[in-house]
């Protein structure tokens, strides 16, 4: 993914990527195999998935989570990372 920021925030201060649930999770790759952005990694030598590039993922974006039959995936709450969005625009814009 080339954007380094998101509506004027830079990208890695914006906390929006998905979090696995490994009680949940069957390690179907179905969303890694999905996302075109890379954010999913499965370790060499390991079964277990990871968000190896949390940055990548497109803010607001879910879509990953809905290839997830066991339902593994979350997302944090949009309505915080709005507020969290505002807030650095806040902070940045005083600067």
């Amino acid at each position: 993914m080339s954007e380094t920021t998101f509506m004027s925030v830079p990208r890695d201060k914006i906390s929006w990527h998905p979090t696995i649930d490994y009680e949940k999770c069957n390690f179907c790759m179905e969303c890694a195999t999905f996302c075109p952005h890379r954010v999913f990694e499965q370790r060499e030598g390991d079964r277990r998935l990871v968000v190896a590039n949390p940055n990548n993922c497109v803010v607001f974006c879910r879509a990953c989570s809905k290839t997830c039959g066991p339902d593994a995936l979350s997302f944090p709450d949009k309505q915080a990372t709005i507020a969290q969005i505002r807030q650095i625009r806040e902070q940045e814009s005083v600067q």
